[in-house]
């Protein structure tokens, strides 16, 4: 590892912080933390009051720090805030002061392995864990690196190289001791765990159904039983022992394609996936079987099809998401995935948890299938249920229901959305791509209070703490509060 002197690190990136108030107005930390993606167990809620309305580069700014490019969003863990970026062939890990957003340490990772990735993701994608002593983070252009909050460093474990179109985007998470980290890919997919002391692992399972996939597991814990992991793959929402990685249940009905992370109310999961137009349920085609597509179309009788033996067909299009192993081919393991990945649906589903084996069949609640998102994360506040699609669209739920409150754009914020929307102080918070954010109501209406325009894109999802809120743009870490 390598630690960036300061000299350096001003020449390169030239950060800067300011103060809009004086150190002696600033709340003391509360220990409100948001200490992992989208805050405590993945649910984009904090119990901030006295929350900013209306704010932008020249109003009610605490501070700002300057950054170099990366989507990973902010967390905030014992008076710190970590976040990635990346600069050069370097992959870069901040610590800042939370009442100043002074940066105190940043350390150096080289990107050993550079891949070429889908425009909208990065090096610095996946979002730091903190347990308010230790920070973790993942790059997978290197792996996963601990270290303590005076920047040592504890330990890192090299992983990948990965296989994945669209680049990894999983976050990491805690659970107890471990530090679980979910790499579904093109191929050999799996769900990890390492010790947060040590940095060994301690299980590790393969999820054979997956493959590309961004979504970061939420911990399902339960008085009487121990906690698991619920994680959301292709085609499956899958629960795992926390403790031992044993698959224990699982439902169907999932996209083939999974990017968001699922939240969760009174024992149920919501959880949203899109995969293409064509799994709309208006639009689906129904896909020739192996055995007849070879007949057809094998025209050198080798077993599988090259780009030229499908040319016209709508397998053509998609044929370097599904060449799974890379060679150019589609043998009939990845015709069967394509298959499947037609049969695949867009959705909202509310999924009861519980059970053993495959629960399919009972604990799928309801389903919805218009306007669904791609990347953004549901969320459920004040017993209402959100989600945005990434062309702006929002729908709002009765949870319990499934019954569509309304549905709309945000008046003066129609743009295209990334970051997941996040709340408190009866407020949430809906940031576009072009670094519009929207505040609006919480009764489900989504009615706007302001609409704030920052000086730069925003795909990181902000975070709350301290009666704060923070929004990270293509450029620079804001402060946002009264």
């Amino acid at each position: 590892m390598m630690k960036l002197s300061q000299p350096v690190f001003r020449y390169m990136l030239m950060p800067f912080c300011f103060l809009i108030a004086t150190l002696s107005t600033l709340s003391a930390h509360s220990g409100d933390d948001w200490s992992r993606f989208r805050g405590p167990n993945g649910s984009g809620l904090a119990t901030a009051k006295n929350l900013p309305t209306t704010f932008g580069p020249d109003n009610n700014v605490v501070w700002k720090t300057e950054l170099p490019a990366g989507h990973s969003s902010p967390i905030i863990s014992n008076g710190r805030i970590f976040l990635t970026g990346f600069a050069g062939d370097s992959l870069i890990t901040f610590c800042l002061e939370q009442k100043t957003g002074e940066i105190l340490w940043q350390r150096l990772a080289p990107q050993k392995q550079i891949k070429k990735i889908d425009a909208r993701n990065n090096a610095a994608s996946p979002t730091p864990v903190a347990d308010g002593k230790n920070v973790f983070v993942f790059f997978a252009d290197y792996g996963l690196i601990s270290y303590d909050f005076d920047g040592k460093l504890r330990w890192e474990i090299p992983l990948g190289p990965f296989e994945n179109v669209y680049g990894m985007g999983a976050s990491p998470i805690l659970s107890g001791n471990n530090v679980v980290l979910v790499c579904d890919q093109n191929l050999n997919s799996h769900i990890v765990a390492f010790d947060k002391d040590s940095g060994k692992q301690v299980w590790k399972t393969e999820r054979s159904q997956a493959r590309s996939g961004h979504s970061t597991p939420i911990l399902l814990q339960a008085a009487d039983k121990q906690a698991q992991l619920l994680v959301p793959g292709s085609f499956l929402l899958t629960a795992y022992a926390a403790k031992t990685g044993k698959k224990e249940w699982w439902v169907n009905g999932l996209s083939f394609e999974m990017k968001s992370t699922p939240v969760m109310q009174d024992g149920v999961v919501f959880i949203n996936g899109y995969g293409s137009p064509l799994n709309q349920p208006e639009n689906m085609i129904e896909v020739p079987t192996y055995k007849a597509m070879i007949a057809s179309h094998d025209k050198n009788g080798d077993g599988a099809f090259a780009p030229k033996e499908v040319k016209g067909e709508k397998v053509a299009a998609w044929f370097p998401a599904i060449d799974l192993d890379g060679d150019k081919k589609l043998n009939e393991n990845e015709w069967n995935y394509y298959r499947a990945a037609m049969a695949s649906k867009n959705g909202m589903l509310a999924i009861q948890t519980g059970g053993s084996g495959d629960m399919s069949a009972q604990n799928i609640r309801w389903q919805y299938h218009k306007s669904v998102p791609q990347l953004p994360s549901p969320l459920i506040y004040k017993n209402v249920l959100y989600m945005i699609s990434d062309r702006g669209v929002v729908t709002s739920f009765n949870p319990k229901s499934g019954e569509v409150i309304k549905r709309g754009r945000l008046e003066g914020a129609v743009d295209s959305y990334y970051a997941s929307p996040v709340a408190a102080d009866d407020k949430i918070y809906f940031a576009s791509r072009s670094g519009k954010v929207a505040v609006v109501s919480s009764d489900g209406q989504f009615e706007v209070q302001s609409v704030n325009i920052m000086d730069g894109q925003c795909y990181a999802t902000p975070a709350i703490a301290d009666n704060k809120i923070y929004i990270r743009t293509t450029g620079a870490l804001y402060c946002f509060g009264r």
